[in-house]
């Protein structure tokens, strides 16, 4: 009996403890099944350093696989890196994504790029925090989150458009930096070139949540630029454009890989080092002229503002010869009187000055003699008929060489209009002497009266000379008058057609006719001294144009995976304003995505440009971009952009060529080294003028 219930008691003891066993079995399953259904979904673009849950299991969407979505390391991976797209290259999921096990871990000093599973992640040399991605799977004794804690602290950028993938670190740019793009991609995306070199460090006041930036110990390079040795244009003469030689492609093979050593990086400080070679330049032209005005010059009555709608730097070449006569001679000077008062004479806008020609010609007045329409109409009155042969030609070089100077009164900022009085015809050849004032920026007009009989015409020396003499043969720059007594009836459509600011636009030279725009790579392996050199780089080939709204006018575009616009064509209307905004373009710091520049510069600048400007894009860069360069160049190139490309150190050979415009060999240059850009300031430009100067005229 007593055997009986001791058998029973441990029955229902057994049987207690396997029920209380099998409970608890239930209760751990349950909550095994609630931490596994109930796991938090991040995006495709979610990088593992805006989460702050050390170790966490999350589900990633389909269709993470994409380019736009970075990675950075093998294995073990960067904490800027896409946290869904390093799990498809190490393979834990696929393109359709899926539960994945996330687990930070220490930085490391440098991250092996690979290509895995379609993923191409990218080289790093250093950075302080890492992550580790396996299966979705639970470790025993952990906890998980049912929902993640991301960064409090959001990200700026520096444009108002929407924010992209890569533009999710957290962190302030300091001072040192004096970065506009405080957006926490310039953390994030403070990368390299694959296998290139390491991250430009930034200084950054840490916050609790902040992925920490990484550091170089590498000494800056000198940032001073050895100057190009330009020959200033002394005088707008301008002789038959010199020969490009071949050669000027300096694309090194692949295989070479000489950089020089003291690219690798630079330190934060030098984001404030002022640039002692920052030297604008001098003004293009010489004051080396001078006349008898200028000794003497006659007194200023009155200064007048003039018509500000009508800005041109205007010489009119008065036929002095003796076959006009004295009576038609004065006919010629009412004319001119009349045409000064209709134009509205003043320093803001039409100067005026005269040249009387002859057997030889000489200056009457030049632009800065008179500044309102009533005393330069008087001063008209007074001049004294020369005499002598019709030396049209002959006028025109004097114009050319000695008329449009600094020490004349020219202002740089407007148009330069020559308009030539023929009475009957020349004496001497034109159409050179034109084709030289013209390719100097002159525009030239023709007023001819009373044109040669057909009994006279075998006395031409130079048959149809005004087609030969102005830029088209439109009519827009030359008028015919039947007689001296109707020439009154010219004025109006000759000062409408000088005041046409618009459409002077073919007799332009290489220097005055481009809306020139700069796509400068601000990317992290540039560095901050080799941006200053860049720039100065920029600035040398901007001062040797003539900057104006109605001249050369000059754009900027920084780009890393972003793009910025630091200053379009209509911003700065002078040469010293363009060189000081040049000078402020502060540096970036991120990836290249060069192709996204190049469609960038084509809406943003070259879509703006005007009508009558050639459109020419610099581009530099010093490495592979990170996307298709191809098809943007191609477009921009179908649009009439001519494409000029500067590569430095680990630019790429195949990119540089398919951004230029054809040939590629004339429009695509090769430096080692940022030191060296200087030494194809002169070549760059004796490019774009034999370009320019090689396109027919009429």
């Amino acid at each position: 009996m007593k055997a009986t219930v001791i058998a029973t008691f441990f029955g229902v003891f057994l049987t207690c403890t396997y029920t209380a066993k099998e409970a608890t079995k239930k209760t751990k399953k349950a909550k095994l099944y609630f931490a596994l259904t109930d796991v938090p979904q991040i995006d495709c673009d979610v990088k593992a350093g805006k989460i702050i849950n050390p170790e966490f299991i999350a589900k990633c969407p389909p269709g993470c696989q994409d380019v736009k979505y970075r990675v950075y390391g093998t294995d073990i991976y960067a904490s800027f890196s896409s946290i869904c797209n390093a799990a498809i290259h190490s393979g834990i999921i696929d393109n359709t994504g899926g539960k994945i096990l996330v687990q930070k871990v220490a930085g490391h000093s440098g991250y092996r790029g690979s290509f895995s599973n379609g993923v191409r992640s990218l080289s790093l040399p250093r950075w302080r925090e890492s992550f580790l991605v396996s299966e979705g799977k639970p470790r025993k004794g952990v906890t998980y989150p049912s929902t993640l804690e991301y960064s409090s602290s959001k990200s700026t950028a520096v444009k108002s458009e929407p924010k992209k993938p890569e533009q999710d670190l957290k962190g302030t740019k300091s001072a040192d930096t004096a970065k506009t793009s405080e957006k926490a991609s310039d953390q994030g995306d403070t990368v390299h070139k694959a296998h290139q070199t390491t991250p430009v460090p930034t200084s950054v006041t840490q916050m609790a949540t902040t992925t920490p930036t990484p550091t170089t110990t590498t000494t800056e390079p000198s940032t001073t630029v050895p100057q190009p040795t330009t020959t200033p244009a002394a005088t707008r003469t301008t002789a038959a454009p010199a020969k490009t030689g071949p050669g000027l492609h300096r694309v090194r093979e692949m295989g070479s890989s000489s950089v020089h050593p003291a690219y690798a990086s630079v330190v934060a400080a030098a984001a404030t080092m002022e640039i002692d070679s920052w030297k604008p330049g001098l003004s293009l032209f010489d004051t080396g002229f001078s006349t008898k005005e200028e000794l003497n010059p006659k007194p200023l009555e009155s200064i007048s503002q003039g018509n500000q709608n009508c800005k041109v730097d205007l010489s009119f070449l008065m036929d002095g010869s003796w076959s006009i006569g004295k009576r038609r001679f004065q006919l010629q000077k009412r004319f001119l009187g009349n045409v000064a008062q209709a134009l509205g004479i003043g320093s803001a806008g039409p100067l005026m000055g005269i040249v009387q020609y002859g057997d030889d010609p000489s200056t009457e007045f030049n632009l800065k003699t008179y500044a309102n329409s009533k005393d330069l109409r008087n001063a008209i009155e007074k001049i004294q008929q020369k005499g002598g042969l019709s030396n049209v030609g002959k006028a025109l070089s004097f114009v050319n060489k000695n008329f449009f100077l600094d020490a004349n009164g020219n202002r740089g900022g407007a148009p330069n209009v020559v308009v030539v009085m023929v009475d009957g015809w020349p004496t001497d050849r034109v159409e050179e002497a034109s084709r030289l004032a013209r390719e100097s920026g002159i525009n030239i007009f023709f007023v001819t009266v009373e044109a040669a009989a057909q009994s006279e015409k075998q006395n031409v020396i130079e048959p149809n000379f005004v087609d030969k003499a102005v830029c088209r043969t439109n009519g827009f720059y030359s008028i015919n008058v039947p007689s001296w007594f109707s020439l009154h009836k010219a004025v109006q459509p000759l000062v409408k057609r000088v005041c046409d600011t618009d459409r002077l636009a073919c007799s332009k030279t290489c220097l005055n006719a481009a809306d020139i725009g700069f796509v400068i790579d601000g990317s992290s392996s540039v560095g901050t001294g080799n941006f200053r050199t860049v720039l100065q780089f920029v600035a040398n080939i901007s001062k040797e144009f003539e900057i104006s709204d109605t001249d050369t006018r000059i754009g900027a575009v920084q780009y890393t995976y972003e793009q910025r616009l630091e200053f379009n064509f209509d911003k700065y209307s002078t040469k010293q304003d363009v060189l000081n905004a040049i000078k402020r373009i502060s540096y970036w710091s991120g990836g290249t995505s060069t192709g996204a520049a190049i469609s960038y510069a084509s809406e943003q600048l070259f879509s703006k440009s005007k009508p009558n400007k050639r459109k020419i894009m610099i581009l530099i860069t010093d490495g592979r971009s990170y996307d298709d360069v191809s098809l943007p160049a191609m477009a921009a190139h179908q649009n009439g952009v001519i494409a000029y490309s500067i590569g430095v150190a680990w630019a790429a050979p195949d990119e540089l060529e398919a951004i230029a415009s054809d040939p590629a060999k004339e429009h695509s240059f090769f430096v080692d080294e940022f030191d060296n850009l200087y030494r194809y300031v002169n070549q760059l430009i004796q490019n774009i003028c034999t370009e320019f100067n090689s396109q027919p005229r009429n």
